[in-house]
């Protein structure tokens, strides 16, 4: 797990080490667009142009982005938007463009369900909205304006790029409630000035606050109230078995000083059958495996957080360092299932490897398979490309698999052996059947209920 941690750590450090770029004054640095959607909803996003925005003379040009990005969603793109190292821009006509009833529509569609958009300039993130929606009073009815001038302010320090805003002139918008063919004209305007933030703090910003609305709400209340429910009634329950135990162990103890036999009664019953192998041990094993692995991966991921390699808006870099620790890792999942397996008296190698490999990977592909077409019919940059699924293949066929078997390999080739502390009966305890209320159904309803109140 040490090397795996090193080597992921080596990966990740070296696509950021790149990033810290030095320019002179008016050196071109490309302002990227990444996506669209809705505030209210961030996992909503949707490719920059989709919207009938003003494109490059030249074309789109799409930005090579790594596999953690991909799998983010970013869709990095060039824009027209012209802006140099330290020059200012007063007012500059981006494009004039006539807009149809369908571009009108969908800058309609946007402004309603107040569509922001992102950008990137030198590797800093800026939002901004599309327009605005006016509620008239009087009539109740609403009236869409699309922006059509932004202003960047943007910071820097000697010669590197610290901060960058964008905002909308409220003087400068268009109104397209009811217009069936609109001409538009599109500016921008830029502004820079010094700061004496240095280069090492331009992120900090990010770490305080987000443009993005935070669903994430802690009821206090209710988890305090769920946590001392459980521990008054551990104590209960501790105290109740606890005198249980003491009157059994007087019990046997009178028993056992005046030579009388005695028949086992009560909890005495589960000493033969608590060390009894399960049913089905190939699943158990794996299961055992994976978790083993997860666990792993979960430590590797808080080791790289804590030694900084993860960074506010460092686009990428935890979804990589999963998928790269997933597949280092694997031998983890082959090994601790294997050796379960054997000590376990299993003898079917060949499946328990399998479904070690494919325990975590199968229900996640089934999902995965959903949500990506789902995900391609709205046209959402969540899909994934044809060839990052390839990749993602790749890694599991060349990395993850042969991980997998040389773990179960070495597992086989192991002296692990597994002495129970008292003796197992031949044949389970025959169970009498129980209420319906004490089944797993309900018990698995009941037990969850108290954390999930906790949470919502």
């Amino acid at each position: 797990m040490r090397h795996s941690l090193l080597v992921a750590a080596v990966l990740l450090l070296c696509s950021t080490l790149g990033s810290g770029h030095k320019y002179k004054i008016g050196d071109h640095i490309t302002l990227y667009a990444n996506k669209v959607g809705p505030f209210q909803n961030p996992t909503e996003t949707y490719q920059f142009y989709n919207l009938p925005f003003c494109q490059p003379a030249a074309g789109k040009e799409y930005k090579i982005e790594d596999l953690g990005e991909v799998l983010e969603g970013d869709r990095l793109v060039n824009t027209p938007y012209k802006i140099d190292f330290r020059k200012d821009v007063a007012n500059h006509v981006l494009c004039k463009k006539t807009l149809n009833n369908k571009d009108l529509q969908l800058f309609r569609d946007a402004v309603k369900q107040d569509y922001y958009f992102q950008m990137y300039y030198d590797d800093l993130p800026v939002w901004g909205f599309l327009g605005k929606v006016e509620k008239i009073v009087k009539t109740g009815a609403h009236k869409f304006y699309l922006f059509t001038h932004f202003h960047f302010e943007l910071s820097y320090n000697a010669d590197r790029v610290i901060e960058i805003n964008v905002s909308s002139d409220p003087g400068k918008t268009v109104d397209i409630t009811t217009a069936n063919s609109l001409e538009v004209a599109f500016s921008y305007s830029v502004k820079w000035k010094e700061t004496g933030v240095t280069y090492d703090h331009r992120m900090d910003r990010y770490a305080r606050y987000s443009f993005l609305p935070q669903h994430l709400e802690i009821h206090w209340f209710s988890i305090i109230n769920s946590c001392v429910t459980v521990l008054l009634l551990t104590g209960f329950l501790a105290t109740i078995l606890l005198r249980v135990l003491k009157n059994d162990f007087l019990k046997y103890t009178r028993d056992d000083e005046m030579g009388e036999e005695h028949e086992e009664t009560g909890w005495k019953y589960l000493h033969g059958d608590v060390f009894r192998f399960p049913p089905h041990a190939n699943l158990f094993s794996a299961m055992l495996g994976v978790g083993t692995q997860m666990f792993a991966v979960v430590m590797c991921i808080f080791v790289l957080a804590l030694v900084g390699v993860f960074y506010p808006y460092n686009r990428g870099a935890l979804l990589s360092a999963c998928v790269v620790l997933y597949a280092l890792t694997a031998g983890i999942a082959g090994y601790v299932g294997g050796v379960q397996y054997k000590i376990m008296g299993g003898t079917n190698w060949v499946s328990n490897v399998l479904l070690c490999a494919g325990l975590f990977c199968g229900p996640v592909l089934v999902v995965f398979s959903y949500l990506n077409t789902v995900a391609i019919f709205y046209r959402s940059t969540a899909a994934l490309p044809f060839g990052t699924i390839v990749i993602i293949i790749v890694i599991w066929a060349l990395i993850t698999f042969p991980l997998t078997v040389l773990g179960g390999i070495a597992a086989k080739n192991s002296k692990a052996e597994f002495a129970a502390p008292c003796r197992t009966t031949k044949y389970p305890r025959d169970v009498p059947p129980l209420p319906w209320y004490r089944t797993t159904v309900p018990q698995m309803m009941m037990a969850g209920f108290l954390p999930f109140s906790a949470i919502y």
